[in-house]
């Protein structure tokens, strides 16, 4: 099966201890900005806005 060159992996890091907690798939091609989303974090104990790093 060919690999889809539309989706991209992207690693999320944790907004307050800078932690990179989850990998996740993007489309390149509907989401062009980066993506924040709530998360839990297991070193803060609850949930934190997590970012896109590149």
């Amino acid at each position: 099966m060919p690999r889809n060159d539309k989706r991209v992996k992207i690693t999320l890091e944790c907004t307050e201890c800078k932690e990179r907690n989850y990998i996740t798939m993007k489309s390149k091609i509907n989401d062009r900005e980066r993506l924040e989303m709530k998360k839990y974090c297991a070193r803060d104990r609850r949930h934190t806005l997590h970012k896109e790093t590149r």
